[in-house]
């Protein structure tokens, strides 16, 4: 007898050690989930003291549906269409005689930038000119046979061999002449320079010769720019062709230079991918009168304006940056029933949540916003102070403009 109570304390020793151990581990686990629900909401929730309030100058607002104008940001570069820009070369090697212009001038069409010097022309004109002095002589005797031949004087065999020896010195006389005109020189006279004049008006640009050096056939000599009909090549993505029409309005300004912005229109899309990055290039057209000062190769940012579209915004300054992801901060309604105690007195706790938005378009200070999480239609949003709030939790961060 008694040893079998001694077995029921034992079994009742083990049950409360069991259940002792179970409220411990549930106790621990409530504990450890208070202290990670405690630490999420520290990093999602600020709050201030009346007088901090007023000292960061914290001001709210009500979300507003405002017009805004939908963009596309795309970068890309200034560049004129190929019949607008040249590359001088000669189709005749020779020395360098005289060069008659400088980088940057501007120069007509036709104009002789500089001349080189080779005999070989010499023996063109020489062509041209015993060419032509023989087709006279046997134009008359061409004549004289053909007479001949249809009286049936002559054999018509001696007639056909005039007629065909006066079409080989035409042919001739052609060929000398076309090279000449080629190489712009003159059928008249006896020179050995080759003028080298500019394909089209425009700029000067580098000059790749030098008095006295040797110009080889196919070498650069000049570079020839128009400006006046300066473009843009901006780079798209592929996710935002789908907006992208002919005749929209861009506006860019020079990455490099003033943020001064200039006005153009999309006059061409390209259909095939510019690179591996996937864009696209899209074409627009510069005012000539804001072309005058660009060159080509200029680096740009551009906002191409898609349309006008009326959406929930913001104040651009209530949108802050926390990594990368965007928040807004909404002052909660209950604040009044907190209080917090100052060395100086007891004053009403105001305390903010920190909301994640995905932002849209920015357009005359405002930015549209799309809330991860519904909010209430009279949320109080910090229009001015949200970085402060943001400062306050984490100790700085970065401001989205």
């Amino acid at each position: 007898m008694k040893k079998y109570n001694i077995s029921k304390i034992t079994a009742k020793i083990s049950l409360l050690i069991l259940v002792l151990s179970l409220f411990l581990i549930t106790s621990c686990q409530d504990k450890k989930t208070e202290e990670t629900h405690e630490e999420e909401k520290s990093e999602t929730e600020v709050a201030l003291t009346a007088d901090q309030f007023k000292t960061v100058g914290i001001e709210t607002g009500l979300v507003e549906e405002r017009n805004l104008n939908k963009i596309i940001k795309a970068n890309g570069y200034t560049t004129v269409p190929p019949q607008n820009s040249a590359e001088v070369a000669t189709l005749i090697g020779g020395t360098v005689k005289d060069i008659f212009v400088l980088e940057g001038t501007y120069v007509n069409k036709g104009k002789v930038l500089a001349t080189i010097q080779n005999l070989e022309v010499i023996e063109m004109q020489e062509d041209y000119h015993s060419a032509t002095a023989n087709i006279e002589y046997l134009q008359l005797e061409y004549n004289r046979q053909k007479t001949l031949s249809d009286e049936n004087v002559n054999p018509r065999k001696i007639f056909q061999e005039v007629k065909s020896k006066l079409a080989a010195e035409r042919a001739r006389a052609q060929a000398a002449k076309n090279k000449l005109e080629t190489l712009h020189v003159s059928t008249k006279g006896n020179s050995s320079l080759v003028p080298i004049v500019a394909p089209i008006s425009g700029y000067v640009g580098k000059i790749n010769i030098a008095k006295g050096a040797f110009a080889e056939t196919g070498l650069i000599l000049f570079e020839v720019v128009d400006n006046s009909q300066m473009h843009l090549d901006l780079n798209v993505y592929e996710k935002d062709l789908g907006s992208i029409s002919v005749g929209q309005v861009i506006d860019f300004v020079l990455t490099n230079q003033s943020n001064k912005s200039i006005k153009g229109k999309i006059f061409g899309i390209n259909k095939s991918f510019s690179n591996e990055s996937k864009t696209v290039a899209v074409h627009a057209k510069i005012d000539p009168a804001n072309a005058k000062d660009l060159i080509p190769g200029m680096y740009v940012s551009a906002n191409i304006n898609i349309t006008n579209a009326t959406v929930p915004a913001l104040p651009k300054d209530a949108i802050v940056r926390n990594g990368d992801k965007y928040f807004v901060y909404i002052q909660e309604q209950n604040h009044l029933e907190k209080k917090i105690k100052t060395k100086e007195k007891e004053q009403d706790e105001i305390h903010f949540k920190a909301i994640e938005v995905i932002p849209g378009t920015t357009d005359l200070g405002f930015t549209e916003v799309k809330f991860v999480d519904e909010i209430p239609s009279d949320a109080q949003i910090v229009f001015k102070g949200a970085f402060y709030l943001l400062s306050a939790i984490k100790g700085g961060g970065e401001h989205e403009h």
